[in-house]
């Protein structure tokens, strides 16, 4: 029988997150996102973090509330349209700003959990983006291309959230919290879990597991999920 890394809640779990560190946050818009154990970073008030997620939140809501605290010293991000204050941050020089391709993000948190230190890709290159970083051309299908090479991320923390999750952390996503939460997962160097079930080993059908327990350091049930919907779109009557 495996270990049980089951934590009483959101607090014991980031009892050890410090100053300065730098945290992995999964979810896609304010889908998927670890949303508990954000209010519990915010209670416990550490501080200059470097987050790397796919967004910044909104102003009352997920990475946003850290943002209103002061709490983030960089962002590393692809999309960040959807908050007043991150804006406000950005243009005022009080919060450093990476943005990054998408798919570069993404592939980057993959490459961590493979163990590869770095990834090449043709997103970026002749760009901003691309400025200090090197390039190299490599030939596929018989066309030459150039490519920019991107480092894999180092994480202190990778923060998920899942729908459900076993004691041994095995875990499943739902739908569009599959962006993001399976690769980061993978590459904290301690990666944390909350989910909204929580359930003994073996009830949790193999076939279904998205995130393999030998990823997952430390779980835990989230209560009351708040169920966001970030730009509601509705037919006309």
């Amino acid at each position: 029988m495996g270990m049980n890394k089951v934590v009483a809640n959101a607090e014991e779990a980031v009892k050890d997150i410090r100053d300065g560190m730098t945290l992995m946050l999964g979810g896609f818009g304010l889908c998927g996102i670890p949303e508990k154990s954000i209010q519990a970073l915010v209670e416990k008030g550490v501080k200059e973090l470097t987050c790397i997620s796919n967004n910044a939140g909104v102003d009352d809501f997920g990475i946003g509330l850290m943002l209103q605290q002061k709490q983030v010293k960089k962002m590393i991000s692809s999309y960040v349209g959807e908050n007043e204050e991150f804006e406000r941050q950005m243009l005022s020089g009080e919060l450093e700003v990476e943005l990054i391709p998408q798919g570069t993000l993404a592939t980057r948190c993959m490459a961590t959990g493979y163990g590869m230190p770095v990834i090449y890709t043709p997103a970026g290159v002749g760009t901003e983006v691309a400025a200090g970083k090197e390039t190299r051309a490599f030939t596929m299908y018989g066309e030459e291309k150039v490519y920019l090479m991107e480092k894999a991320f180092e994480s202190d923390f990778a923060i998920v959230k899942a729908w459900k999750g076993d004691t041994q952390g095995n875990l499943i996503y739902r739908e569009t919290a599959r962006n993001f939460n399976p690769m980061m997962a993978m590459a904290g160097r301690i990666t944390i879990a909350e989910v909204e079930e929580l359930v003994e080993v073996g009830e949790l059908d193999p076939d279904h597991i998205h995130t393999p327990g030998i990823f997952v350091h430390r779980i835990f049930k989230g209560e009351n999920y708040e169920k966001r919907i970030e730009q509601r779109t509705v037919r006309k009557p």
